[in-house]
């Protein structure tokens, strides 16, 4: 079986987890925006940013594969992977960009990432500051994994990226 790790990043964690997953693997990995030929493969690894309710790329890269070939895909975020209120909201937005032909077949994994609003462009830094006034008015019982995440790391630096949790990954593609 072919298999290719394809990845959207937008500040960098899903790609040096593409990149450290390639070289455990030994499988190539490329950019989403690159992936313009993906016939050649059997299976597409599929690791991306959450960002604004969707995952960087995913919608795109699926729209570009065959039935027959199998989708893994590993989003990568700021709020605990292990929240089930998380998981399952993450699951209902890859629900929305993942074709049902797909979906049901799908090995689906979550790891945590990195994010240093320095970096964050003038457009996202303003849209971030909205949205953390916005969060931080509701009530406690009413913040989510994601919403409590985003207020303990806005304006911070902070990486959560952990490479022993790309082994599941590792084992679920495994001949």
């Amino acid at each position: 079986m072919k298999k290719i790790i394809i990845y959207g990043s937008r500040y960098g964690s899903a790609k040096r987890y593409a990149i450290r997953l390639s070289e455990l693997t030994g499988l190539a990995a490329i950019d989403y925006e690159e992936a313009k030929n993906m016939d050649d493969y059997d299976q597409i690894i599929y690791l991306g940013s959450l960002y604004a309710g969707g995952v960087t790329g995913l919608k795109k890269t699926v729209g570009r594969m065959s039935p027959e070939q199998k989708l893994v895909v590993a989003t990568v975020g700021l709020a605990d992977p292990t929240d089930e209120a998380n998981i399952a909201n993450i699951r209902k937005s890859l629900k929305a960009q993942i074709p049902e032909q797909f979906y049901d077949e799908t090995r689906i994994f979550h790891l945590r990432g990195a994010i240093d609003y320095r970096k964050l462009g003038l457009k996202y830094r303003a849209m971030m500051s909205l949205l953390v006034k916005k969060v931080a008015k509701l009530p406690e019982e009413e913040q989510n994994a994601e919403t409590r995440a985003m207020l303990a790391t806005y304006g911070k630096q902070v990486d959560f990226v952990d490479y022993d949790t790309l082994h599941p990954i590792i084992n679920s593609i495994r001949p």
